[in-house]
């Protein structure tokens, strides 16, 4: 398919956009990226989508605070629960910088704009589900630089059957105890807090 605009491997996709081939394959297949394949089965991203990308990713960026706070980002599509994430974590006064986004690929935006110190998300979602997200952030090296916390309904068994969890991976079972949630928490706020006094001395 010709579309007369100008077009990219999904190699150059990721050079500039800083991710990995995976990455820039879920971002289009998630619409996040526009492409189209060759006759060959070879992926083609328009490169005005890598433009409006990486403007989008510039904008959240620039929305979040630099430094100071130990940064929570939430990865729910339920609006409610989101909400509640919300209520929660901001009613314990913490030092806390939280974000939440609705779906897979916009934490992978957040993520590759700005990434936070903790990610908090559900695996049943759709489109890019938690479980390709974490796949997507396995193979590009970051998920070595994040704590997360998996919140779902699904089963053990469930989830071993869709390929499982990376190591280090927390795993709280809905319905959630929040009380359980802030457990897990505080000391990840306090080993940040103990790091960010170290390396300002």
């Amino acid at each position: 398919m010709e579309t007369g605009e100008d077009v990219c491997s999904t190699r150059e996709a990721a050079d500039r956009l800083g991710v990995s081939l995976r990455t820039v394959q879920l971002w289009s297949e998630a619409g996040l990226l526009r492409a189209w394949k060759t006759p060959g089965g070879h992926r083609r991203i328009l490169t005005d989508s890598i433009d409006e990308l990486l403007k989008r990713r510039s904008g959240a960026a620039a929305r979040r605070p630099a430094g100071g706070q130990f940064r929570v980002l939430i990865v729910e599509d339920e609006p409610d629960f989101r909400q509640l994430f919300e209520l929660h974590l901001r009613s314990w006064n913490l030092p806390i910088d939280l974000a939440s986004v609705p779906s897979g690929f916009e934490a992978l935006l957040q993520i590759g704009a700005s990434r936070p110190d903790l990610l908090i998300t559900d695996l049943r979602m759709p489109g890019i589900d938690g479980f390709e997200m974490l796949r997507a952030l396995k193979a590009s090296g970051a998920i070595s630089e994040l704590d997360i916390i998996v919140v779902t309904a699904l089963t053990e068994h469930t989830i071993a059957e869709r390929g499982g969890l990376p190591p280090g991976v927390t795993v709280l079972h809905k319905p959630l105890r929040f009380a359980e949630l802030r457990q897990r928490l505080e000391p990840l706020v306090s080993g940040w807090r103990q790091q960010a006094l170290c390396t300002a001395k």
